[in-house]
């Protein structure tokens, strides 16, 4: 138990931080709030149309296909760290790994998840 004895001191340091950052800026910080500073902000561009407009669904597939393929490479970090240890059938395993992903990779490309263009004749 007492090798988490640090993990909880940095734990309760950080959430202390947080929490102590954000009430000082409810007492130290300005408040004279306007319209222009209540409105949402669109990167330097005003608010165009209503926020529940339909959105496509390329931008979702790509997200997810992002999300997927990022949480796949931070699998690689602990095979790096037991690389020696493993040897030949990890060497192998990676092998495995990494020919899924480019499968998986070459199907999302194919099936068009990232063409954001028109669309091209004579696939």
């Amino acid at each position: 138990m007492e090798g988490f004895l640090p993990i909880l001191i940095m734990i309760g340091l950080g959430v202390g931080f947080a929490a102590g950052s954000v009430l000082l800026s409810q007492f130290l910080g300005p408040r004279k709030p306007s319209a222009e500073k209540s409105a949402p902000y669109e990167c330097g561009m005003p608010a165009v149309g209503d926020a529940r407009e339909r959105q496509s669904i390329k931008f979702y597939l790509v997200a997810m296909v992002f999300l997927l393929f990022d949480i796949e490479v931070a699998f690689l970090y602990p095979w790096a760290v037991a690389f020696r240890d493993l040897g030949m059938v990890g060497f192998w395993q990676l092998v495995t790994f990494f020919l899924l992903l480019v499968t998986g990779f070459i199907y999302v490309w194919r099936k068009g998840a990232f063409d954001w263009g028109e669309e091209r004749h004579g696939r």
